[in-house]
């Protein structure tokens, strides 16, 4: 079969199951499929396709036709110009996510220690260090599944090499250190902030925030496959900020800085919360679509919280 030929059938195949996007997800897979790019359709149509290649085609067209996410058949999924390790443990990284990275960027300092809360895949974290210096990062999640990917991703982003297993049990979530020079990076499972030790100069979270009652209405990618414990944030998708802001003084720096994703209607909500808990100069960041996406702010030093 041409290379054209099968880009064609699998084209056809995820349009009839009104695949979103049917025609650039039946070019992603035959390239990952063919490992080619997309230069290939363009220049290279009469190509001849494998019997293999032909068949492992059908196989992840059929099953992207039953609405799994492309990410969950390929593996890998781009975030702030790395590509991160994903299956169907961990929350997909989403590029409005970079906003809430790029912002914590912006106030990062060389040496700084950073927590992230319900860390998943480690997109955020892994990220953070691998822009940064001298930092260390936590990840924590109450998912041993999901800190096995974002231990994957760590050695695989911040240096496999110079990375150091600190524990006995290696298939396990542990500690690391390498990347950049002096970078440290840790995993602990537990709920929130159940096994976290020490205080932190920053925090960050993007933590489940969808309302329970709209989960069953999003589309079948995200309702069907992507971990429900990651998206439910309760009846008003407001229940994880608050847990976290209750117990945050104990693990933030006076003077540190918390930053939440948020969903597009909660930033004002949000906003509330954190300056009931102590925090000042709290802001909304818009995403690149004007919708609320971040909110930061800074614990004061006289928090009445304690």
């Amino acid at each position: 079969m041409r290379y054209r030929d099968a880009y064609d059938r699998g084209r056809a195949v995820l349009a009839q199951a009104s695949v979103t996007e049917a025609d650039t997800d039946a070019r992603l897979l035959l390239e990952y499929v063919c490992g080619t790019d997309r230069n290939t359709l363009l220049a290279h149509g009469d190509r001849e396709v494998t019997k293999e290649e032909e068949g492992r085609y059908r196989e992840l067209t059929e099953k992207r036709s039953r609405h799994i996410p492309l990410q969950y058949l390929t593996g890998v999924q781009d975030f702030m110009g790395l590509e991160f390790s994903v299956n169907e443990q961990v929350l997909i990284p989403r590029q409005d996510t970079e906003i809430l990275v790029e912002e914590a960027l912006r106030n990062l300092h060389d040496g700084m220690r950073v927590l992230d809360m319900c860390t998943g895949s480690g997109c955020i974290l892994i990220s953070m260090l691998r822009y940064s210096n001298d930092c260390e990062g936590v990840g924590a999640d109450i998912s041993g599944e999901a800190l096995k990917v974002a231990r994957e991703n760590a050695e695989k982003l911040l240096g496999a090499r110079a990375l150091t297993v600190r524990q006995e049990d290696p298939g396990e979530p542990g500690e690391f250190s390498g990347g950049s020079a002096g970078t440290h990076i840790s995993f602990v499972q537990g709920d929130l902030f159940e096994k976290v030790e020490g205080k932190y100069d920053m925090v960050l979270s993007n933590p489940p925030y969808i309302r329970s009652r709209v989960i069953d209405t999003l589309m079948p990618e995200v309702q069907d496959h992507e971990p429900r414990q990651a998206l439910d944030g309760g009846e008003d998708g407001l229940s994880f900020y608050r847990r976290i802001l209750e117990e945050i003084p104990g693990y933030l720096e006076k003077g540190g800085m918390l930053l939440f994703e948020t969903g597009y209607d909660q930033g004002e909500a949000v906003s509330r919360l954190m300056e009931e808990a102590g925090f000042l100069e709290v802001r909304v960041i818009k995403d690149y679509g004007g919708m609320d996406r971040v909110v930061c702010g800074i614990l004061r030093f006289d928090d009445p919280v304690q």
